[in-house]
């Protein structure tokens, strides 16, 4: 019953040519498309995200990841307090803020 099986296997001697190095082309070609269309847009973003973070100082309105709008009052290591209300602040790590609003004096 086998025998059969194998009979109607595929024939051989038909080798590909060029099989092994066409396949690390498109492996190659694929990750390049990768790293120009997602890394380096996703490394830009970033760079910009620390340069911004780094600039936070008092008096800057800012909306962290959170939704939480706030005006900075002071700037620690990497801890930034939040003025959120009247008498009501709030520290978050400077990571956590998405976008300045408004620059302050």
């Amino acid at each position: 019953m086998t025998d059969i099986a194998y009979a109607m296997g595929a024939p051989g001697g038909e080798g590909q040519s060029g099989g092994a190095f066409g396949g690390l082309l498109m492996i190659l070609i694929i990750f390049g498309i990768f790293y120009f269309l997602l890394i380096r847009p996703q490394m830009k973003r970033q760079k910009e995200h620390q340069a911004m973070v780094s600039s936070l100082r008092k008096g800057d309105k800012v909306v962290t990841t959170g939704g939480v709008h706030g005006t900075v009052v002071g700037v620690k290591d990497d801890i930034a307090v939040l003025k959120i209300a009247d008498q009501v602040k709030i520290e978050v790590s400077k990571s956590c803020v998405a976008t300045i609003k408004e620059r302050g004096d």
